[in-house]
């Protein structure tokens, strides 16, 4: 009986508990829907915070961008946005002539840029953006060969109120016979739409022309056919740029200053909701959020009660300063979406902590942002410390690493930026042999990434140690000959017998770069590996070319009058096994500034310190053949094959500019004498008084066509085990190299 009513009392106050949340939750919630219904509302729930090192987005974008006293409506943005872009659902497949590309086959991905006009105001910055496509590998001056076009018209500020603003584009654009109401043309802007409302109205009809637009808001964003672009100054570099800031201040991962902002703050009008909000977060100890009143010319007529103390505050810190000590920086939204402050922070290592609702980040088709910022809501800043303080050691310095291979891969130059989106494109028109994302987000990044020499990552030397894939174990010797063969005592024969004996070596190719037509095979030495002799079409940098003979993925690249012995060359061989990404060999060389000449010298003196292995005598990737032939620009090669000089110089450069490193130098016997030139043939290069003055011309040549000097010194030298101790030569595997 007594559990019987026990039974019963725990049924009825089971029944109790479901009236009471049927009432007290689920009716009252019903009620609210069916109110909120009436009132032509949406219901939307509490953000769900799932990740701490995250923070979500839930708001609804047009509500973010709408000032209240000034703006429109969603509805009325979403109607003139309609109206500007009439093409808005264009994708590749449906507004792009993909037949114009493939005319040439892989060759078919040509631009062309109108020419423009004698009145035409061009501002700097667009100016380095037809500078960098007129300089690039795909320019063409023939728009028959075209597969992309770009306006000799200057689009990137469309704000009427601005001094670069150029009228009358539509009636301009729809003169030009290719137009096609914009179909294969691509279209630069940075700044788009004017006071108070800064919409994205370009003032013309872009039609189907593909757009690369910084601030680009995600709903009006073509998925798969425009580029998100980042907003960068006029000052930005045309080349190269500095490197990123990580290399001065890698430990430890924190800095002094958690989390900074200093900047402009908007007293009215869009994007002031989030700047004047920034003033709550700040400690003035590890939090620096700083604004100022102080900008524009009447900044003083609306001032509020905040200035003052504001713009007092705002002179107590050097922005620089806080750069180079913040952990995570603060990127808010402007008046548009995009900011200064973005590339700046990437370029600073300081984590960007995004707070720009709507924003379609840079280049996001490729990259993954989210492995090198923080995306913010807006409306959430007062969570945004809390958020940032959760964020690990690792974590944080993992995603410092990323901003620096993010800047220095594709925003440091305007080159950068304006080469990136090409190969976007050009990846979508040839998307059977474009990049992976590993590709684009990994050392040394997609446009030092060729997939036309592959798509395999294994074929890369830079992806091996992240694959755990090991190189192959055995070379191809391709050998540069410039003499005509009149002796069989030439050191050209020495250095097959030499190079053919290496358990390493696969094959001997001979490059005959000579005057004289080659000799017959019989000419030849036997030889124990396969010996090709192919016509160098007398040119320097033929020794670079990606010849289809080379099989192996080791290259080992001599000079006909190289002296080596066989355990040299396999011992730089296996040195090279485990840095197969650079080049190991054993001439080095070394530049250097001048500060009298400002300029940047070259010195062949031996010292332990050097920043070039020549490549008479030494070890590389054969992928770097096809990137000496496919990226390097043809003026650079031009210039090499004119002095026939200067080409090994310039496979360090390009080498040194992949990797960041420097070459590596091995052992090596003593120095040899130059040996005299066979009777009959022309005297060796280094003899003549031009050759030098030549390559110093060289370094500096190239490192103005990189923007940078990519050369890196070292003082590191891999010697074998036991070389020159004072123990018995037994125990050594390679005695012949302590030899004179």
């Amino acid at each position: 009986m007594q559990a019987r009513k026990k039974y019963v009392l725990l049924g009825l106050c089971a029944c109790c508990w479901l009236v009471l949340f049927y009432w007290g939750g689920g009716v009252q919630l019903r009620l609210l829907r069916l109110l909120t219904r009436q009132r032509g509302e949406v219901v939307r729930p509490w953000p769900n915070w799932t990740d701490r090192a995250f923070l979500p987005r839930y708001a609804h974008l047009d509500e973010l961008q709408t000032d209240p006293g000034t703006a429109e409506s969603p509805r009325q943005r979403r109607q003139a946005w309609s109206a500007i872009y009439k093409d808005s659902r264009c994708r590749m497949e449906t507004c792009f002539d993909f037949s114009r590309c493939r005319r040439r086959g892989r060759e078919g991905f040509r631009v062309y840029i109108y020419p423009s006009e004698k009145n035409d105001r061009v501002s700097e910055s667009y100016r380095k953006i037809l500078t960098s496509i007129g300089e690039s590998r795909y320019y063409t001056s023939d728009p028959r060969e075209a597969c992309l076009f770009v306006l000799g018209i200057d689009t990137l500020d469309r704000d009427q109120l601005s001094g670069q603003f150029v009228p009358n584009v539509d009636e301009r654009i729809r003169g030009y016979p290719l137009w096609n109401d914009g179909r294969n043309h691509l279209i630069f802007n940075l700044y788009s739409g004017t006071w108070p409302n800064y919409t994205e109205d370009l003032g013309f009809n872009i039609g189907q022309a593909i757009l690369a637009k910084a601030s680009l808001n995600t709903e009006h964003f073509r998925p798969g056919f425009d580029v998100s672009i980042p907003l960068f100054s006029k000052d930005h570099p045309q080349k190269g740029g500095e490197r990123g800031w990580l290399v001065r201040n890698t430990i430890p991962p924190r800095r002094k200053y958690l989390l900074m902002f200093k900047g402009k703050r908007y007293l009215t009008g869009i994007g002031s909701d989030t700047r004047n909000a920034l003033h709550h977060i700040h400690n003035g100890k590890d939090i620096v959020s700083l604004t100022t009143c102080r900008h524009g010319k009447d900044w003083e007529k609306h001032k509020d009660s905040r200035c003052d103390h504001d713009n007092l505050e705002y002179e107590r810190f050097d922005y620089q300063e806080l750069l180079h000590n913040s952990t995570f920086c603060l990127v808010p939204r402007g008046r548009r979406l995009g900011s200064f402050r973005f590339l700046e922070s990437l370029q600073a290592a300081c984590i960007p902590v995004l707070l720009s609702n709507g924003w379609e980040l840079p280049f996001s088709d490729i990259i993954q942002w989210n492995q090198a910022v923080i995306e913010g809501d807006e409306r959430l800043l007062l969570q945004v410390p809390s958020t940032v303080r959760a964020v690990g050691n690792e974590r944080v310095l993992a995603l410092r690493q990323r901003t620096q291979m993010l800047w220095e891969a594709y925003f440091s130059s305007v080159d950068k930026i304006v080469l990136t989106t090409l190969e976007i494109i050009k990846d979508r028109v040839f998307s059977h042999i474009s990049r992976n994302k590993y590709m684009w987000n990994s050392l040394p990044g997609g446009l030092l990434v060729l997939p036309e020499y592959s798509t395999h990552l294994a074929h890369f030397p830079f992806y091996y140690l992240g694959l755990g894939v090991s190189p192959g174990q055995e070379f191809t010797a391709v050998i540069h000959a410039v003499s005509p063969l009149v002796s069989q005592s030439q050191p050209i024969m020495k250095l097959l017998q030499v190079v053919s004996k290496s358990k390493y070596c696969s094959q001997i190719i001979i490059l005959w770069n000579s005057e004289k037509p080659p000799p017959s095979r019989s000419k030849w030495p036997p030889m124990p590996v396969p010996l090709t002799v192919t016509d160098g079409r007398r040119k320097t940098t033929s020794r670079f070319l990606p010849h289809v003979a080379i099989e192996t993925e080791a290259v080992l690249s001599l000079d006909e009058d190289t002296v080596l012995l066989t355990s040299e060359v396999n011992f730089a061989f296996l040195v090279w096994r485990s840095f197969p990404e650079r080049i190991v060999g054993y001439p080095p060389r070394s530049h250097f500034w001048d500060p009298l000449k400002r300029a940047w010298g070259y010195t062949s003196k031996w010292t332990n310190d050097y920043s070039i292995v020549l490549t008479g005598a030494a070890f590389y990737h054969r992928y770097y053949h096809y990137l000496f032939s496919h990226y390097l620009p043809q003026s650079l090669r031009t210039l090499v094959d004119r002095t026939s000089n200067c080409e090994d110089i310039l496979m360090n450069f390009l080498v040194s500019a992949v990797t960041h490193l420097p070459p590596i130098k091995v052992a090596q016997r003593k120095q040899y004498k130059e040996l005299p030139s066979p009777q009959g043939t022309k005297s060796v290069p280094w003899a003549n008084p031009e050759h030098f003055n030549q390559r110093q011309e060289c370094v500096n040549t190239f490192a103005s066509w990189f923007g940078y000097m990519p050369l890196v010194h070292s003082q590191f030298r891999l010697d074998p085990v036991l070389f020159k101790d004072q123990v018995s030569v037994l125990r050594k595997k390679y005695k012949d190299l302590e030899r004179a």
